[in-house]
């Protein structure tokens, strides 16, 4: 009897070709589309088009008829709310940088998505991220990255825990991305050549703010104080849900010379200014771990980490400082350390673990 296996098809060429690769190696394909937060007029639809959009459902209704596998719409719009706006919301209220892809990954793509899969019979859910799952020698399950390092997507699934990634295939991490491309093309696909989704599903325009004024309304923060370290007020700022650690552009503040967001405190709605060295830091703390090729840490352990998605990664000592919180010290100091924001720990090509910076 075939192994089943339920793919998160998002209308993209990646986990287009991911079904087919798996329908190839024999596997018991379905095909899924999860409606999320989409309530889009066609205008929009045709505009935005990411990932989750409605017009992801037509086109991944398309490949699944052109594999020749089952095809499902299934409904996590309460799950997605629940664990991605509202948690999206609240961290920029309380001055904080989240990454919502982070939180959608580890909670509806893989928990809300793995358990209504398995419920339906599947041994397996799979997905066209570029990351590969391996098996340690000490027997845990671990993120690997993907041969096209440009495209790794590594980063945003550091929280994966070890059940998700044991029922897990990712099959497209084996292939560069032009190779992906390619086998679409000579299939035919009607994706083969459609962009890849670059803004968070949520927010097409990248607006982020005009999103939380939304979702928040009379809980938003209006204009304040720009400040220095020590309290120097230096103009006003329109709003703390509109800034973020190390940001340069926007600031509207004639100093004469280039300066950055070095601080948010919504406690006092001031948001703090400095020079291009007040970004750089040597810590930072963070919190709300999941280590994946370890239980847990007890010693200091080397590691490699990743501050933000685009980060080329830096060595760094982690260590356990109180329960549930860890401290990174790092090699060379490292720019806009984002509360909020994941950092990544990596052993070689492998996630080691992670967590949520706090400060």
């Amino acid at each position: 009897m075939r192994e089943k296996v339920v793919v998160g098809m998002s209308g993209g060429v990646d986990s287009s070709v991911a079904a087919y690769l798996l329908k190839e190696q024999g596997y018991d394909v379905i095909g899924v589309t999860m409606q999320i937060w989409q309530d889009e007029e066609q205008d929009e639809v045709e505009e935005n088009g990411g990932c989750c959009g409605l017009s992801a459902v037509d086109d991944a209704r398309r490949v699944a008829g052109e594999l020749g596998i089952p095809y499902y719409v299934l409904n996590f719009k309460k799950e997605f709310r629940d664990c991605v706006m509202n948690p999206f919301v609240e961290e920029y209220l309380h001055g904080r940088t989240p990454n919502p892809c982070i939180l959608c990954n580890r909670h509806v793509k893989w928990e809300a998505l793995l358990k209504r899969s398995m419920e339906l019979g599947a041994d397996y859910i799979a997905t066209g991220h570029y990351a590969r799952i391996i098996r340690l020698q000490n027997g845990r399950f671990a993120i690997r990255s993907s041969v096209t390092a440009k495209k790794d997507q590594t980063y945003a699934l550091y929280n994966l825990t070890q059940y998700q990634l044991s029922h897990t295939l990712m099959p497209v991490g084996d292939y560069e991305k032009e190779k992906i491309r390619e086998i679409a093309q000579n299939l035919g696909l009607v994706v083969a050549e459609k962009p890849d989704s670059q803004d968070i599903c949520f927010v097409p325009d990248n607006d982020y703010a005009s999103v939380i004024e939304k979702e928040a309304k009379d809980r938003v923060m209006g204009q304040g104080n720009f400040v220095t370290a020590s309290g120097e007020i230096l103009g006003r700022h329109k709003g703390i849900i509109h800034y973020t650690v190390g940001q340069r552009k926007g600031l509207n503040l004639a100093m004469g010379h280039p300066v950055f967001v070095t601080e948010i405190r919504p406690e006092t709605n001031e948001v703090v200014i400095g020079e291009a060295q007040d970004v750089f830091s040597d810590t930072l703390l963070c919190n709300d771990l999941n280590f994946m090729a370890v239980e847990d840490i007890a010693q200091p352990v080397e590691v490699t980490a990743k501050i933000r998605y685009s980060h080329a990664g830096e060595t760094c000592v982690i260590e356990k400082v109180q329960d549930g919180e860890v401290k990174c010290h790092f090699q060379k100091p490292v720019r806009a350390v984002t509360p909020g924001q994941a950092v990544v720990f990596y052993q070689n090509d492998y996630v080691f673990g992670g967590g949520t910076i706090i400060r």
